[in-house]
């Protein structure tokens, strides 16, 4: 798999990363994909959980300049290339991680 860092990303790549760190449970919502890139326009849906006794800060990696990427984020931008254009009807995050998407596709 080798070793990637935050700051080899796209700065969509690095976008979608830092958003799904301060969401840190929840999902978004309708974000358009583009040449296999994350696109902010138009603007995803965020829905954001509370979990009450919890904590729901932002992920510590938030306020880190760059830090190594987990096989998870590896795996959701292998899965935005395959998509190539299109749209992620609901992303899920746990831990400010992804967890599971959902996108729409043609039949063949």
């Amino acid at each position: 798999m080798g070793n990637y860092a935050n700051s080899d990303l796209t700065a969509a790549r690095q976008r979608l990363i830092e958003s799904m760190q301060q969401i840190n449970f929840g999902r978004i919502e309708d974000l358009h994909v583009v040449d296999g890139e994350p696109a902010f326009a138009p603007p995803p849906r965020v829905i954001r959980e509370v979990k009450f006794g919890g904590d729901n800060r932002p992920r510590p990696e938030a306020a880190k300049a760059d830090f190594a990427l987990k096989a998870e984020v590896i795996d959701l931008f292998a899965q935005l290339e395959e998509v190539g254009n299109g749209v992620i009807t609901r992303l899920e995050i746990q831990r400010g991680l992804p967890f599971r998407m959902t996108f729409e596709e043609k039949c063949a």
